[in-house]
């Protein structure tokens, strides 16, 4: 059987910064393990023509099935655009040049929506929601009658069944994916700022802060890879592919602290020269970590504390004080390394109070980070709404939405009066940040 791995775009032009579409990979090689299927992998995100050449692909390879990575449902950073009309094109164009091909859908933002998607697109066989490891190869193997299996969403007459997914992947059983199923190497030069290439530590998230999907895509147990296999993945990368820069995928990074602390000693024991970044939990780093992980090659602490102030923080579930966010601060600025931040604006509970709070946090991070230089950027969004959240929940609650609003596309909790702080701290922030780097002072 001739199968076609697809990754659907995840974002809306070629100059945007683009990622190597890990999740493909992965399954692939599974089913390269597993099965003597003929494999074929395309990423539209490389493409410039995406549609002209996604028919070429369908074109040489003939396959008989397509695996379809819906990774993002829209781009975020407050836009209101979304890739669900790009997903909806993809689908005609299989359909249209590839008649009989049978259609497989997965990726993180399917599985946000996968009753609404299979009753939209009818051209959608079978879907998977969460993790696919461990039914991917007997789903393909048994496409005419397939078991029930975990995360599996099907058509029976007219209705979508849609099986629960379990989430229990054991990541020590997680194998090195074969990027030779998709070079790596056109990667490394496509962005300005963000690492291209993703490694997995870990999966699954333990924070269960009001407005994420982390754990109902992943689960609230972390499930570790070995240090050593991470490791053994970060130098077949950079010795086979010439990767010096990665990003670690993890939700957060440093939880487990002990678990994050032997990968850079590893890194460190073995001399490896990369770079990598990822999400840090803040009242988690301290001087001494904070060095480990500066020797092993962090470039760049990115942080999202999300609240700007005390009424913030609870209102998010965050379980963080604001001056965790200043001590921490106070360390990272010493490190010498970058440090991003990224909050939200407008969250549920603010007052006038709380804007001028927002104000007071942001320039007390200049202040810190001002003479060592050390701050990369403030980052202000605000909170896409998706469901299964205790943000949506609030946003049914405060009349911000409606059980009839459709999330899908994006919809932000941005209620009056405060709906245009996001652009007044915006703007504060950058008259900081510039003159930070003029050596304004006042």
């Amino acid at each position: 059987m001739k199968i076609l791995f697809i990754q659907a775009l995840s974002m809306e032009g070629i100059d945007i910064e683009r990622v190597y579409p890990i999740g493909i990979v992965v399954l692939a090689s599974q089913v390269e393990r597993c099965t003597d299927h003929t494999l074929a992998l395309f990423d539209m995100n490389m493409a410039l023509d995406p549609y002209g050449d996604l028919r070429q692909q369908l074109d040489l390879v003939q396959p008989d099935v397509i695996c379809l990575s819906l990774r993002n449902i829209d781009p975020l950073g407050n836009k209101t655009s979304s890739l669900i009309p790009s997903f909806a094109v993809t689908l005609a164009v299989i359909k249209r040049y590839a008649p009989k091909t049978r259609i497989l859908v997965g990726g993180t933002g399917f599985s946000l929506f996968p009753d609404r998607l299979m009753n939209e697109y009818p051209e959608i066989d079978f879907g998977v929601t969460g993790e696919a490891e461990n039914i991917i190869v007997p789903l393909l193997n048994n496409l005419n009658d397939p078991p029930r299996l975990p995360g599996l969403c099907y058509r029976e007459k007219e209705a979508v069944i849609i099986v629960p997914p379990v989430g229990d992947y054991d990541m020590r059983d997680y194998i090195m994916p074969n990027r030779d199923l998709l070079d790596p190497r056109p990667y490394l030069t496509v962005n300005k700022y963000v690492e291209s290439i993703g490694v997995e530590t870990k999966r699954g998230c333990c924070f269960c802060c009001g407005y994420c999907s982390y754990p109902l895509l992943q689960g609230t147990k972390m499930r570790c890879r070995t240090p050593e296999a991470v490791v053994d993945e970060i130098q077949f990368l950079y010795e086979t592919y010439g990767v010096t820069r990665i990003h670690f995928t993890d939700s957060v990074v440093n939880i487990p602290v002990d678990h994050l602390d032997s990968i850079c000693a590893e890194i460190i024991r073995r001399g490896l020269p990369i770079n990598w970044s990822g999400f840090f939990r803040e009242n988690l780093l301290t001087e001494e970590n904070v060095a480990l992980y500066t020797q092993s090659g962090c470039e760049c602490f990115s942080l999202s504390p999300d609240g700007l102030s005390q009424t913030a923080l609870d209102a998010l579930d965050k379980n963080m004080k604001v001056q965790d966010i200043l001590d921490t601060a106070q360390v990272l600025a010493a490190s010498g390394v970058v440090t991003v931040y990224h909050f939200l604006v407008n969250t549920p509970g603010d007052t006038a109070a709380t804007q001028q709070e927002a104000k007071e946090l942001i320039d007390a991070i200049y202040k810190i980070h001002h003479a060592s230089k050390t701050l990369g950027t403030i980052v202000l969004n605000n909170i896409r709404i998706l469901p299964g959240t205790r943000v949506e929940q609030q946003a049914l609650e405060h009349g911000v939405i409606t059980p009839e609003t459709d999330l899908l596309y994006p919809t932000y909790y941005n209620p009056a009066p405060y709906d245009r702080a996001r652009y007044e701290l915006e703007i504060y922030h950058t008259k900081k940040n510039i003159f930070m780097w003029q050596e304004v002072t006042s």
